[in-house]
């Protein structure tokens, strides 16, 4: 990937000019605050595949993605990996309430995020509570994505949590694509399974059968919505 930062430096006009600020918690400051935030964080690119930051290892930065997708999972102990979420650009990654990582995040293709030191940005944001108030809705967001995924994994039929993943990934890139029956799924069908606590089969056997049934058509990278409404009604049982 290209980007008009050079990796690992520190760059001021680029948070003024950067493409996600109206929805990440940077929305919350001014110009000239913007230009004391470019002072403390870098960009930093990911190839695909490299880990950002690692389950247990001391939670040192906090990270906002610019460009891209990262998977975020967890390791249990008999080595099984469970996908706790995917991250899209605006999203605030390394909110860890203890001084270690509970869960590994990785990138999904290329990916840049702007890495700030969690010492130094809780020192710009002491006397900010505008920016304060803007964390804590993402912090609120993020609880209710974790509870909606745990209604999911507990209550839904498969093919239900097939569908609520779908609209929920359509929902939340509206910020980034606006409103769009395609759905671009960077992720892989493995992803996905550990996400749901699905197998891979079950999965593929979903997808197939949706598209079979007419609701969706798989497309390269992705798969268009033909019946909104049945999805979302699958998604909401």
């Amino acid at each position: 990937m290209k980007t008009s930062l050079v990796a690992n430096e520190p760059n001021q006009q680029a948070c003024i000019d950067c493409a996600v600020r109206g929805i990440a918690v940077c929305a919350a400051l001014d110009q000239t605050e913007l230009k004391e935030l470019g002072h403390l964080g870098r960009h930093v690119g990911f190839t695909s595949r490299e880990t950002v930051f690692a389950q247990g290892e001391p939670a040192t930065s906090f990270y906002n993605l610019i460009e891209g997708v990262m998977r975020l999972y967890q390791l249990l102990p008999d080595g099984r990996r469970q996908i706790v979420g995917f991250a899209l650009p605006g999203d605030f990654l390394g909110m860890a309430n203890s001084a270690r990582h509970s869960f590994s995040a990785d990138a999904i293709g290329p990916v840049v995020v702007c890495q700030t030191s969690r010492i130094s940005f809780t020192r710009f944001i002491e006397n900010r509570p505008h920016l304060l108030r803007r964390i804590n809705e993402f912090a609120v967001r993020e609880l209710g994505q974790a509870q909606d995924q745990m209604m999911s994994l507990g209550r839904r039929s498969a093919e239900e949590k097939v569908a609520n993943f779908l609209i929920g990934w359509r929902d939340r890139r509206i910020p980034l694509t606006g409103p769009t029956q395609t759905i671009s799924l960077p992720m892989g069908r493995l992803d996905i399974a550990d996400f749901l606590g699905l197998t891979i089969e079950t999965v593929s056997r979903i997808f197939t059968k949706l598209e079979r049934d007419g609701v969706i058509e798989i497309i390269s990278g992705g798969v268009c919505l033909l019946d909104s409404a049945r999805v979302e009604a699958l998604a909401a049982a």
